[in-house]
């Protein structure tokens, strides 16, 4: 994801257009929960790995998760510049705030 501002930081339009997508903002509902293997995104989300992983690069690249090395698995968490952000299930993108509503759709 290209990085809008200057000082490098990517700009909340970037964040927001990676996150205009269900999919993606399901992945970061499940990771408000805990962190997660890919594996168990897959299952919560119900699609393919290859979808899967389609979707979580333009969250990296928005820096909204992060991923580490577990073993043979690959953990996501949300950035910590997100968690520090965060309040409950609200993230304040810095210029707007998005929230997730109690009940799934």
């Amino acid at each position: 994801m290209k990085h809008d501002s200057p000082t490098g930081e990517i700009s909340c339009a970037a964040m927001l257009k990676a996150l205009a997508d269900e999919t993606r903002l399901a992945v970061v509902r499940q990771l408000l929960l805990r962190p997660c293997h890919v594996g168990e995104l897959r299952v919560a989300l119900g699609i393919e790995q290859s979808l899967l992983s389609h979707h979580l690069k333009p969250l990296r690249e928005a820096g909204i998760v992060e991923s580490a090395r577990d073993g043979k698995a690959v953990l996501y968490r949300l950035t910590s510049s997100v968690e520090l952000r965060r309040q409950g299930e609200i993230i304040d993108l810095g210029c707007c705030q998005l929230s997730f509503s109690t009940s799934k759709t």
